[in-house]
């Protein structure tokens, strides 16, 4: 079989990536805000475990330095600070489904078979773990978009936009072995920086509408363009 011609670290690692999908997909599911943010960390603690196996592949010892980063950050220090928001916010109790639940998790279904079909061209054998990498990579960044469509909820879309960042960030280090240490860095500091700007932005709009529910915005545009 073609999974098990590959070594073993590097089906652990599309092991870890594929529960990185499923996390994509929970992500996208889940009503519960505050579970939504628990969902989030875990994709942070496997996308952090995928670097620590990528490290132990390729010897790249700075990988360890980002795996670190990654746990640190996405797995721990930024689900802490939304949990802190949502309390503040009084949105830790914040519940909202999905409108048409099925349809859209058939849409993210098929986002992965048109993320497989895309990377179907990398055929030849030595290229097998990079094209299953890719295309899970690849549905992660896909499904994250669809969660910022399809949730109404401001907090949820961040999510999903750090949800994007995690596919990108698992292609970058899976596919490639590894970035500059430089571009990683810049990577992170970029994450934490927006984090606090996304928490200052609830906080205006919170106190401008009392809602962080983007539909209420829409309309909220559509009143002020009817009265002028």
């Amino acid at each position: 079989m073609i999974f098990t011609s590959l070594s073993l670290l590097q089906q652990l690692v599309l092991m870890l990536a594929a529960l990185v999908l499923f996390t994509s997909f929970a992500l996208l599911a889940q009503a519960r805000l505050v579970s939504a943010i628990h969902v989030f960390a875990w994709q942070g603690a496997l996308v952090a475990a995928v670097t620590f196996v990528v490290a132990m592949t390729s010897h790249s010892h700075h990988l360890y330095f980002s795996g670190a980063l990654t746990l640190l950050l996405k797995a721990l220090l930024i689900p802490w600070m939304l949990h802190r928001l949502t309390r503040r916010l009084e949105l830790d109790r914040h519940v909202q489904s999905l409108d048409r639940p099925a349809l859209i998790m058939m849409a993210a279904v098929a986002m992965v078979v048109f993320s497989y079909w895309l990377v179907l061209p990398m055929i030849q054998q030595e290229q097998i773990f990079t094209r299953n990498i890719v295309a899970i990579s690849l549905s992660v960044l896909l499904i994250g978009l669809l969660t910022m469509v399809f949730r109404q909820q401001a907090v949820v879309q961040v999510l999903g936009f750090m949800s994007m960042e995690n596919g990108l960030f698992l292609a970058a280090v899976s596919a490639t072995s590894g970035m500059p240490m430089v571009v990683e860095l810049g990577v992170a500091f970029d994450v934490l920086v927006a984090m606090v700007l996304f928490g200052v932005f609830f906080f205006q709009i919170r106190e401008s509408i009392d809602s962080l529910d983007v539909d209420r915005l829409n309309r909220l545009t559509e009143t002020v363009e009817d009265g002028n």
